[in-house]
């Protein structure tokens, strides 16, 4: 039994669809023995393909062909994943680099920001007389 790479791709959730999965394949994203592979290319049993999704490079080996869109659940039937350590240690840096957030005051102004510079430009602001009682006249 054979399938197409980019039915495959699609079928075990590598890709959200099948034209994405297609369009990796002809970007030279999806490789089998350093040679690009084509949508068009069958896949068998026992296979070895790499997905390169930045920053890192998935590899997997096919253990059984759907041409359906499975479940989450069944995927790790039909996909085994070989990816290296190293690899994902390369993804877990890159998870930690986005936590890291923004410093203040770069980038757009938060919600908070925004009413601070509202209320910092309303006519009836003056931060000379906020500590000030009106009462002692």
């Amino acid at each position: 039994m054979e399938e197409r790479v980019d039915k495959f791709l699609y079928a075990m959730r590598i890709y959200k669809t099948r034209s994405i999965a297609a369009d990796a394949c002809k970007n030279g994203r999806v490789t089998m023995n350093g040679v690009q592979l084509k949508p068009s290319r069958t896949l068998q049993c026992g296979d070895v393909f790499s997905v390169r999704k930045n920053p890192i490079t998935y590899t997997y080996r096919v253990l059984r062909l759907s041409a359906n869109r499975l479940s989450a659940k069944l995927v790790p039937e039909y996909l085994e994943d070989l990816t290296t350590a190293d690899q994902l240690e390369l993804l877990e840096l890159a998870r930690l680099a986005g936590k890291q957030g923004r410093d203040r005051g770069t980038g757009r102004p938060t919600k908070k920001d925004r009413r601070d510079i509202e209320t910092f430009f309303s006519d009836d602001y003056n931060p000379l007389f906020d500590d000030f009682d009106d009462d002692d006249e």
